[in-house]
Protein backbone atom coordinates (compact mmCIF):
# COMPACT_ATOMS: atom_id res chain seq x y z
CA UNK A 1 0.00 0.00 0.00
CA UNK A 2 1.36 3.49 -1.05
CA UNK A 3 1.85 5.63 1.37
CA UNK A 4 -0.21 8.66 1.22
CA UNK A 5 1.57 12.04 0.32
CA UNK A 6 0.99 15.22 0.42
CA UNK A 7 -0.36 16.10 -2.76
CA UNK A 8 1.41 19.31 -4.39
CA UNK A 9 -0.81 22.53 -4.87
CA UNK A 10 -0.57 23.48 -8.65
CA UNK A 11 0.83 26.14 -9.85
CA UNK A 12 -0.64 29.34 -11.24
CA UNK A 13 0.38 31.54 -14.30
CA UNK A 14 0.97 35.46 -14.13
CA UNK A 15 2.33 38.44 -14.88
CA UNK A 16 4.75 40.49 -12.83
CA UNK A 17 3.36 43.68 -12.13
CA UNK A 18 5.89 45.51 -9.28
CA UNK A 19 9.53 44.52 -9.08
CA UNK A 20 11.30 45.53 -5.89
CA UNK A 21 14.40 43.75 -4.81
CA UNK A 22 13.70 39.92 -4.52
CA UNK A 23 10.12 41.06 -3.86
CA UNK A 24 7.98 40.48 -6.80
CA UNK A 25 3.93 40.93 -7.04
CA UNK A 26 2.33 38.28 -9.21
CA UNK A 27 -1.36 39.19 -11.08
CA UNK A 28 -2.67 35.91 -11.31
CA UNK A 29 -6.44 34.93 -12.26
CA UNK A 30 -6.47 34.20 -8.60
CA UNK A 31 -5.77 37.38 -7.61
CA UNK A 32 -2.69 39.56 -6.50
CA UNK A 33 0.28 37.60 -4.70
CA UNK A 34 3.29 38.78 -3.00
CA UNK A 35 6.32 36.16 -4.27
CA UNK A 36 9.70 35.68 -3.87
CA UNK A 37 12.13 33.61 -6.14
CA UNK A 38 13.89 30.18 -5.69
CA UNK A 39 17.13 30.16 -4.69
CA UNK A 40 19.67 33.31 -4.18
CA UNK A 41 19.31 34.38 -8.15
CA UNK A 42 17.01 37.16 -8.92
CA UNK A 43 16.49 36.90 -12.55
CA UNK A 44 13.07 38.89 -13.23
CA UNK A 45 11.49 41.99 -14.01
CA UNK A 46 8.22 43.95 -14.57
CA UNK A 47 6.05 42.63 -17.23
CA UNK A 48 7.41 39.01 -17.20
CA UNK A 49 5.40 35.90 -17.20
CA UNK A 50 5.82 33.36 -14.98
CA UNK A 51 4.38 30.43 -13.04
CA UNK A 52 3.73 30.33 -9.55
CA UNK A 53 3.10 27.80 -6.75
CA UNK A 54 0.81 29.29 -3.73
CA UNK A 55 2.20 28.84 -0.42
CA UNK A 56 -0.92 30.80 1.20
CA UNK A 57 -1.81 34.32 3.19
CA UNK A 58 -1.26 35.54 -0.54
CA UNK A 59 2.39 34.66 -0.84
CA UNK A 60 3.96 32.00 -3.52
CA UNK A 61 7.06 31.06 -4.83
CA UNK A 62 8.30 31.91 -8.59
CA UNK A 63 8.91 28.01 -10.06
CA UNK A 64 9.61 29.17 -13.69
CA UNK A 65 9.77 31.87 -16.29
CA UNK A 66 8.37 31.81 -19.50
CA UNK A 67 10.29 32.81 -22.74
CA UNK A 68 10.23 36.55 -22.82
CA UNK A 69 9.39 38.56 -26.23
CA UNK A 70 11.63 41.27 -25.49
CA UNK A 71 14.12 42.81 -22.66
CA UNK A 72 14.83 46.56 -21.41
CA UNK A 73 17.84 46.38 -19.89
CA UNK A 74 20.87 48.55 -18.51
CA UNK A 75 24.41 47.38 -17.69
CA UNK A 76 27.90 49.01 -16.64
CA UNK A 77 31.09 47.07 -16.05
CA UNK A 78 30.31 45.55 -13.37
CA UNK A 79 26.16 45.75 -13.16
CA UNK A 80 23.20 45.10 -14.82
CA UNK A 81 19.58 46.51 -14.21
CA UNK A 82 16.62 44.44 -15.70
CA UNK A 83 13.77 46.76 -16.38
CA UNK A 84 11.19 45.51 -17.82
CA UNK A 85 10.42 42.30 -19.94
CA UNK A 86 7.77 41.68 -22.96
CA UNK A 87 7.17 45.31 -23.79
CA UNK A 88 6.10 46.55 -27.29
CA UNK A 89 7.30 50.41 -26.74
CA UNK A 90 9.61 52.29 -25.10
CA UNK A 91 7.65 55.77 -24.25
CA UNK A 92 10.83 58.24 -23.54
CA UNK A 93 9.65 61.20 -21.75
CA UNK A 94 11.69 64.22 -21.68
CA UNK A 95 10.32 67.95 -21.18
CA UNK A 96 11.01 71.62 -22.42
CA UNK A 97 12.17 72.19 -19.21
CA UNK A 98 14.41 71.69 -16.83
CA UNK A 99 16.49 70.47 -19.58
CA UNK A 100 17.40 67.03 -21.01
CA UNK A 101 19.88 64.54 -22.49
CA UNK A 102 19.73 63.94 -25.86
CA UNK A 103 22.60 61.10 -25.36
CA UNK A 104 20.43 59.64 -22.80
CA UNK A 105 17.99 59.42 -25.37
CA UNK A 106 19.96 57.84 -28.03
CA UNK A 107 20.98 55.15 -25.52
CA UNK A 108 17.30 54.38 -24.20
CA UNK A 109 16.64 54.38 -27.97
CA UNK A 110 19.38 51.86 -28.98
CA UNK A 111 18.61 49.45 -26.17
CA UNK A 112 14.76 49.32 -27.30
CA UNK A 113 16.05 49.05 -31.20
CA UNK A 114 18.37 45.92 -29.94
CA UNK A 115 15.03 44.45 -28.72
CA UNK A 116 13.19 45.33 -31.46
CA UNK A 117 10.97 47.62 -28.93
CA UNK A 118 9.21 50.58 -31.01
CA UNK A 119 10.85 53.74 -29.54
CA UNK A 120 8.39 56.91 -28.53
CA UNK A 121 9.69 60.52 -27.35
CA UNK A 122 6.88 62.35 -25.35
CA UNK A 123 7.68 65.41 -25.23
CA UNK A 124 6.13 67.00 -22.00
CA UNK A 125 5.34 70.64 -20.77
CA UNK A 126 4.47 71.38 -24.59
CA UNK A 127 2.27 74.52 -22.83
CA UNK A 128 5.70 76.40 -22.13
CA UNK A 129 5.56 77.68 -25.70
CA UNK A 130 8.65 79.78 -24.82
CA UNK A 131 10.98 76.95 -24.66
CA UNK A 132 8.68 74.24 -27.26
CA UNK A 133 11.58 75.70 -29.75
CA UNK A 134 14.51 75.12 -28.54
CA UNK A 135 13.31 71.43 -27.06
CA UNK A 136 12.09 70.79 -31.02
CA UNK A 137 15.22 71.85 -32.18
CA UNK A 138 17.11 69.46 -30.05
CA UNK A 139 15.03 66.35 -30.80
CA UNK A 140 14.99 67.49 -34.78
CA UNK A 141 17.50 64.88 -35.39
CA UNK A 142 15.04 62.09 -34.01
CA UNK A 143 12.32 62.91 -35.84
CA UNK A 144 14.06 63.46 -39.24
CA UNK A 145 15.00 59.23 -38.58
CA UNK A 146 10.76 58.87 -38.43
CA UNK A 147 10.61 58.21 -34.54
CA UNK A 148 7.06 59.11 -33.11
CA UNK A 149 6.95 62.26 -30.92
CA UNK A 150 4.13 62.84 -28.95
CA UNK A 151 3.46 66.78 -27.36
CA UNK A 152 1.95 67.01 -24.11
CA UNK A 153 1.27 68.52 -20.79
CA UNK A 154 0.98 66.03 -18.27
CA UNK A 155 -1.54 68.51 -16.44
CA UNK A 156 -3.82 69.22 -19.38
CA UNK A 157 -4.08 66.83 -22.12
CA UNK A 158 -2.01 63.52 -20.94
CA UNK A 159 -5.06 61.63 -22.65
CA UNK A 160 -3.21 61.82 -26.03
CA UNK A 161 -0.56 59.76 -24.46
CA UNK A 162 -3.40 57.24 -24.05
CA UNK A 163 -4.85 57.14 -26.85
CA UNK A 164 -1.56 56.72 -28.11
CA UNK A 165 -0.62 53.25 -25.99
CA UNK A 166 -3.77 51.93 -25.03
CA UNK A 167 -3.29 48.60 -27.20
CA UNK A 168 0.06 48.20 -26.47
CA UNK A 169 2.59 47.12 -23.80
CA UNK A 170 4.68 50.26 -23.06
CA UNK A 171 6.54 51.57 -20.22
CA UNK A 172 7.47 55.05 -19.46
CA UNK A 173 11.23 56.13 -18.95
CA UNK A 174 12.74 58.84 -18.44
CA UNK A 175 15.19 61.59 -16.37
CA UNK A 176 13.84 62.69 -13.20
CA UNK A 177 12.00 66.18 -13.51
CA UNK A 178 10.66 65.65 -16.75
CA UNK A 179 7.48 64.93 -15.23
CA UNK A 180 6.99 61.36 -15.66
CA UNK A 181 5.30 60.67 -12.16
CA UNK A 182 2.47 63.82 -13.26
CA UNK A 183 1.97 61.81 -16.41
CA UNK A 184 1.36 58.32 -14.81
CA UNK A 185 -0.93 59.79 -12.52
CA UNK A 186 -2.83 61.50 -14.73
CA UNK A 187 -3.26 58.16 -16.59
CA UNK A 188 -3.49 56.26 -13.75
CA UNK A 189 -5.46 57.85 -10.76
CA UNK A 190 -4.51 54.74 -8.57
CA UNK A 191 -0.70 54.99 -9.15
CA UNK A 192 -0.19 57.37 -6.32
CA UNK A 193 -2.34 54.70 -3.64
CA UNK A 194 -0.74 51.81 -5.40
CA UNK A 195 2.83 53.75 -4.22
CA UNK A 196 1.69 54.20 -0.55
CA UNK A 197 0.24 50.58 -0.29
CA UNK A 198 3.76 48.77 -1.61
CA UNK A 199 5.63 51.25 0.67
CA UNK A 200 3.31 50.43 3.74
CA UNK A 201 3.52 46.86 3.45
CA UNK A 202 7.39 46.75 3.17
CA UNK A 203 7.22 48.77 5.93
CA UNK A 204 9.38 51.15 4.00
CA UNK A 205 9.10 54.53 1.97
CA UNK A 206 12.40 54.13 0.39
CA UNK A 207 10.61 51.78 -2.50
CA UNK A 208 8.59 54.61 -3.54
CA UNK A 209 11.14 56.12 -6.17
CA UNK A 210 12.88 52.35 -6.83
CA UNK A 211 10.76 49.89 -8.07
CA UNK A 212 8.76 49.25 -11.26
CA UNK A 213 5.00 49.19 -11.84
CA UNK A 214 2.55 47.60 -14.18
CA UNK A 215 -0.98 49.39 -14.79
CA UNK A 216 -3.88 48.51 -16.87
CA UNK A 217 -4.29 50.60 -19.48
CA UNK A 218 -6.70 51.19 -22.48
CA UNK A 219 -9.16 53.73 -23.45
CA UNK A 220 -12.54 54.53 -21.94
CA UNK A 221 -12.01 51.95 -18.94
CA UNK A 222 -11.18 49.38 -21.80
CA UNK A 223 -7.84 48.04 -20.04
CA UNK A 224 -6.34 46.74 -23.84
CA UNK A 225 -3.33 46.92 -23.04
CA UNK A 226 -0.68 47.66 -19.74
CA UNK A 227 2.02 50.85 -19.11
CA UNK A 228 4.66 50.11 -16.73
CA UNK A 229 5.80 53.36 -14.87
CA UNK A 230 9.80 53.17 -13.80
CA UNK A 231 12.61 55.13 -11.41
CA UNK A 232 13.47 58.00 -12.79
CA UNK A 233 16.93 57.60 -14.88
CA UNK A 234 20.29 58.85 -14.64
CA UNK A 235 22.33 56.78 -16.51
CA UNK A 236 21.58 53.90 -19.07
CA UNK A 237 24.95 51.86 -20.02
CA UNK A 238 24.73 49.21 -22.59
CA UNK A 239 27.66 47.48 -21.72
CA UNK A 240 26.16 44.14 -22.64
CA UNK A 241 26.14 45.40 -25.76
CA UNK A 242 28.57 44.34 -29.14
CA UNK A 243 30.15 47.00 -31.19
CA UNK A 244 28.51 45.18 -34.08
CA UNK A 245 24.95 45.43 -31.99
CA UNK A 246 25.19 48.97 -30.98
CA UNK A 247 25.88 50.21 -34.57
CA UNK A 248 22.79 47.82 -35.94
CA UNK A 249 21.06 49.75 -33.18
CA UNK A 250 21.71 53.12 -34.58
CA UNK A 251 18.96 52.79 -37.38
CA UNK A 252 20.61 55.39 -39.73
CA UNK A 253 23.75 53.12 -39.73
CA UNK A 254 22.09 50.11 -40.93
CA UNK A 255 22.17 51.44 -44.90
CA UNK A 256 25.86 51.59 -44.64
CA UNK A 257 26.75 48.96 -42.47
CA UNK A 258 29.13 46.25 -44.39
CA UNK A 259 29.93 48.44 -46.90
CA UNK A 260 33.10 50.13 -45.51
CA UNK A 261 36.41 49.20 -47.37
CA UNK A 262 37.93 47.11 -44.30
CA UNK A 263 35.99 44.54 -42.49
CA UNK A 264 37.38 45.67 -38.90
CA UNK A 265 36.89 49.55 -40.04
CA UNK A 266 35.90 51.65 -36.83
CA UNK A 267 34.73 54.06 -38.27
CA UNK A 268 37.32 56.64 -37.31
CA UNK A 269 39.55 57.92 -40.18
CA UNK A 270 39.95 54.66 -42.07
CA UNK A 271 39.78 55.02 -46.20
CA UNK A 272 36.58 53.62 -47.61
CA UNK A 273 34.64 54.27 -44.83
CA UNK A 274 31.09 53.97 -45.09
CA UNK A 275 29.52 55.51 -42.38
CA UNK A 276 31.79 58.52 -42.43
CA UNK A 277 31.15 59.09 -45.99
CA UNK A 278 27.09 59.30 -44.97
CA UNK A 279 27.99 61.51 -42.19
CA UNK A 280 29.90 63.79 -44.63
CA UNK A 281 26.91 63.62 -47.11
CA UNK A 282 24.24 64.77 -44.10
CA UNK A 283 22.53 61.07 -44.50
CA UNK A 284 24.18 60.73 -40.27
CA UNK A 285 23.18 63.71 -38.30
CA UNK A 286 26.56 64.78 -36.50
CA UNK A 287 25.43 64.57 -32.83
CA UNK A 288 24.13 60.89 -33.34
CA UNK A 289 27.48 60.24 -34.50
CA UNK A 290 28.86 61.60 -31.81
CA UNK A 291 26.43 60.07 -29.71
CA UNK A 292 27.48 56.72 -31.31
CA UNK A 293 31.03 57.26 -30.46
CA UNK A 294 30.76 58.05 -26.97
CA UNK A 295 28.45 55.20 -26.16
CA UNK A 296 31.15 53.08 -28.29
CA UNK A 297 33.72 53.95 -26.08
CA UNK A 298 31.89 53.94 -22.70
CA UNK A 299 31.42 49.79 -23.92
CA UNK A 300 34.88 49.32 -24.46
CA UNK A 301 36.11 50.34 -21.18
CA UNK A 302 33.42 48.26 -19.76
CA UNK A 303 34.68 45.53 -21.34
CA UNK A 304 38.91 45.79 -20.32
CA UNK A 305 37.47 46.60 -17.10
CA UNK A 306 35.11 43.20 -17.12
CA UNK A 307 36.94 40.61 -19.24
CA UNK A 308 33.55 38.83 -18.66
CA UNK A 309 31.26 41.30 -21.01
Amino acid sequence: MKPHGKKQQPTLTGTITAAFGRHYEVETAQGRMQCYPRGKKSVFACGDEVDVLPGGDGQGAIEHLHPRRSLLWRSDAFREKLIAANLTHVAIVVATEPGFSDLLLSRCIAAAEQQDITPLIVLNKADLTDRLEAARAQLAPFAALGYEIVELSALDNAELLRDTLAERHSILVGQSGMGKSTLTNALIPEANAATREISTALDTGKHTTTFARLYPLGPNGHKTGWLIDSPGLQAFGLAHLSAEELAESFIEFRPHLGRCRFRDCRHESEPGCALQAALASGAIHPRRFEHYRTIREEIATARKLNPGW
